[in-house]
């Protein structure tokens, strides 16, 4: 997991957790494919129906503010989002983002829009905008992060492994 491709969907300030999982339908936590069906729909009604596998969420500031609740970050994976990517992340958002294998990354979003084409190297922090011919630098991801991530996150990994090695 070192390549992602796939298409924007835009979102900006302060999307919050119940925007990502809106509580209404938080019954649905033991089905996490019913949960997802309604993922992001108070911030994009149809984002769940459009979103394809290895497309991007694109955030402002404060990405994932709200609840603890790590069923945010695991709906967007349910969704085969390749990456959440924003100019800064809610601290519990961003750590129950890595803990569930979902690439969550740090950088400039102001000049990529809503639809643009994106391909993203994880090991060379590289976001080059396929759709503009421009390029946008974020700190890479370490190589033992994203084998982290590849396993499907830290439980994935611990299983897989008996432990966590650095």
């Amino acid at each position: 997991m070192t390549l992602l491709k796939g298409k924007v969907f835009k979102f900006g300030d302060d999307i919050s957790t119940d925007h990502i999982t809106p509580g209404r339908y938080f019954h649905l936590r033991g089905d996490m494919a019913k949960l997802a069906e309604h993922t992001l729909k108070d911030a994009d009604p149809t984002f769940a129906k459009k979103v394809q596998s290895g497309d991007f969420v694109v955030g402002g500031r404060n990405f994932g503010l709200g609840s603890s609740r790590e069923h945010a970050p695991r709906v967007i994976a349910e969704c085969k989002v390749s990456a959440v990517l924003a100019r800064s992340f809610a601290r519990i958002f961003y750590r129950n983002s890595i803990n569930v294998g979902l690439p969550v990354l740090e950088c400039d979003t102001d000049g990529i829009d809503a639809g643009d084409e994106l391909e993203v190297d994880l090991a060379q922090g590289v976001i080059r905008n396929l759709t503009k011919g421009e390029e946008i630098n974020f700190t890479p991801i370490p190589e033992f992060m994203r084998g982290l991530l590849a396993d499907g996150g830290l439980a994935a990994h611990i299983k897989k492994h008996g432990g966590f090695k650095l």
